[in-house]
């Protein structure tokens, strides 16, 4: 590894590595403040325009702006040298697992689930399930790769890849798959508005940063300062922006707490689902450890911040939508964590003959 990936070289600390812990105690507080302090829902919503919570969608800007100064656009350069990982990760990403995540919670919620959920929240838990599927992890790709001892560089490759494709493909494919799935017709500037909000200005933003500190200083002192100084604004606003939601979501929860499981559920076969392909196809591929790791992480979780944004500015924070993504935020951290250790006990798996890979 080399100087420029410093930033990135470091354990999960504690409050990363408990972060459904922390999900799931803002999720207790929210509900409180909601039910015991209804006035305050009130409130909120005087700060409301076009569906969308000010407050909200504030808070989510401010943490996506850390996520995309870890983006490199320099990595492009080595594609190359990485060819099969990338074009196999780009084919999962964008060729199967928008598709499998409709698949899985069309046939949870309208097959097995009817009789626990009603037919409304069937749909926008559906709804919900295909945003957060629909884009792939971006920053935290970075953390699983480390912490597989990988390689850090295809990683960040695939991370500013995806971060482009984001822009190209988010909309016309999360039009697709929800007209498909539920009969939702969302227009097409709406989503697009998303994602240029949401996506587009945080990295326009970051990349115009990283190049004024860069030639001020060098890109060394960017992120062993500036980035390590600047990035737990991410999961602070993160919690924030929960504790925000769940006022919101409280009599939801209350009347319906085997929802979250239930919701839960397809995350988890499709998370599975993912990491099976991505470790089984790479495997076939004969790509090495160090290169299938990255691939499988990034195939397996999600870009959930932009799908809490999404969600909101589209379905409102009173919404089963926004719920379901919510609970694919809850559950992330631990699957993705034993999907790391799982990958690093088949490390043998992947030790190929160099003169036939």
């Amino acid at each position: 590894m080399g100087s420029e990936d410093t930033i990135y070289q470091k354990e999960l600390d504690f409050f990363s590595k408990y972060l459904s812990f922390w999900v799931a105690v803002c999720i207790v507080v929210g509900i409180a403040i909601g039910y015991y302090f209804p006035e305050t829902s009130d409130v909120l919503a005087e700060f409301e325009y076009a569906n969308v919570s000010i407050p909200i969608a504030a808070v989510l800007l401010l943490m996506m702006y850390p996520i995309m100064l870890k983006v490199k656009f320099t990595e492009l350069i080595r594609i190359r040298k990485n060819a099969r990982p990338i074009l196999f990760t780009t084919l999962v990403n964008w060729g199967i697992a928008p598709f499998s995540m409709a698949l899985v919670a069309w046939i949870f919620m309208h097959i097995v689930f009817p009789d626990f959920i009603s037919e409304t929240l069937q749909n926008e838990y559906v709804i919900g399930l295909i945003i957060y599927g629909i884009a792939p992890c971006t920053a935290m790709t970075l953390v699983w790769t480390y912490l597989a001892k990988a390689n850090l560089s295809c990683a960040l490759i695939q991370v500013t890849i995806n971060d482009l494709l984001i822009l190209v493909l988010f909309a016309p494919i999360g039009m697709l798959l929800l007209g498909l799935t539920t009969g939702f017709s969302v227009p097409f500037a709406t989503l697009f508005f998303s994602v240029l909000l949401y996506v587009a200005t945080p990295l326009g933003f970051a990349a115009i940063t990283r190049w004024i500190i860069i030639k001020k200083k060098d890109e060394r002192w960017l992120e062993q300062k500036f980035i390590a100084r600047i990035e737990r604004i991410t999961p602070i606003g993160l919690l924030v922006t929960l504790i925000l939601i769940f006022i919101f979501q409280g009599d939801i929860i209350i009347e319906n707490p085997l929802h979250i499981a239930l919701i839960a559920i397809p995350i988890l076969a499709q998370t599975y689902l993912l990491f099976a392909i991505s470790y089984f196809g790479t495997k076939k591929l004969r790509i090495p450890f160090a290169e299938s790791a990255p691939t499988a992480f990034i195939g397996a979780s999600n870009f959930f911040e932009l799908a809490v944004a999404v969600s909101i500015i589209l379905f409102g924070v009173h919404s089963g939508v926004t719920l379901a993504v919510i609970v694919g935020v809850l559950v992330e951290v631990p699957v993705m964590l034993s999907l790391v250790k799982i990958m690093k006990a088949k490390k043998s798996k992947f030790e190929f003959d160099k003169k036939t890979t």
